[in-house]
């Protein structure tokens, strides 16, 4: 930190220091909001990471947030888009995505109604989003759309209980009991895709950017968990989610080459089989064909050959 302070900010301070004190109004109180009078003082307008030293982890914690929420965003965009264009559900677990669903609306609702700053949560709403589509289309494409507009009630049900509601349809003592639930339902979340992925082996429509931006997101929300928020519950969620993160990352790591998922197997297996006999049907052609030039007759099938049945076929006459 002191090395820090001495080297590489003192210097710089001539030139920094103007433009941190000019900052557009906008701007300026958007650091104001996310960092506090103390901490906005010491890191913009004095530019001292050592008077304050929580400052600087604040800081990083909040920029942290920032790029969580912003990457969040459109995490899911390409799983979005590879499963409209394929329009193929292959890979994807419809259960992972639901459970997911279900935890995240829980803890987007448990963290608005404690009050916690909104960038240490502010992506639980842009996944969800995301997670209610890709839910809703892995239906669609599984032929269950009778199922997709149930889960569709059964989510604005929720979204209306738990954030709408103001008469305590849900206390806070059971917005509590269902955040530790949330927690167990972030971990089972992964586990159906995990073992889809095992048992197809292969990863099929699932998209790599998110998988990857899942387990960034997750070891950053520790960080930023500890800094910022006080809550054991919502703590062990992220560590939780951090490992299987990474089991389904280290899944897409060593599938990244393959083709064995079971659709695509049976899709190569049965185009195998059209080429083999197509083959077979060009080869037979070719054969006639010489035949025909080293003037060979050839005898259409089903027709006399002059050979009666029950004769030894051997075209001689009974003398």
């Amino acid at each position: 930190m002191d090395a820090l302070q001495h080297t590489l900010i003192d210097p710089l301070k001539p030139i920094l220091i103007p433009v941190t004190h000019n900052l557009p109004a906008p701007l300026n109180d958007f650091a104001l909001s996310l960092l506090g009078d103390v901490c906005h003082s010491a890191l913009l307008l004095d530019l001292d990471i050592l008077t304050q030293p929580h400052c600087l982890n604040l800081a990083i914690s909040k920029a942290l947030g920032i790029a969580i929420i912003t990457a969040a965003s459109v995490v899911k965009v390409p799983q979005l888009i590879k499963l409209v264009r394929s329009q193929s559900a292959e890979g994807l677990s419809f259960t992972s995505y639901a459970l997911e669903t279900a935890s995240f609306l829980i803890a987007l609702s448990y963290n608005v109604r404690m009050g916690f700053p909104f960038s240490t949560y502010g992506e639980t709403s842009f996944i969800l989003v995301q997670d209610v589509a890709i839910a809703t289309l892995i239906l669609v494409y599984s032929a269950r759309t009778p199922i997709a507009v149930a889960f569709l009630v059964g989510v604005a049900s929720a979204i209306y209980a738990l954030l709408v509601d103001t008469s305590g349809l849900v206390g806070d003592a059971q917005m509590k009991t269902l955040q530790a639930g949330a927690g167990v339902l972030g971990v089972a979340s992964k586990l159906p895709q995990i073992l889809t992925v095992y048992s197809q082996g292969g990863t099929g429509q699932l998209s790599a950017f998110a998988v990857f931006n899942y387990l960034l997101g997750s070891l950053s929300r520790i960080f930023t968990t500890l800094q910022e928020v006080d809550d054991k519950l919502i703590l062990g969620g992220f560590v939780a989610g951090f490992v299987l993160n990474a089991v389904l990352a280290g899944q897409m790591v060593y599938y990244w080459n393959s083709a064995t998922t079971a659709g695509h197997g049976a899709e190569v297996k049965g185009k195998r089989a059209i080429k083999g006999v197509a083959q077979e049907g060009r080869q037979g052609l070719a054969t006639e064909e010489n035949l025909k030039k080293a003037g060979v007759p050839l005898t259409p099938v089903g027709a006399s050959s002059g050979v009666r049945p029950g004769s030894s076929g051997s075209g001689r006459r009974r003398g």
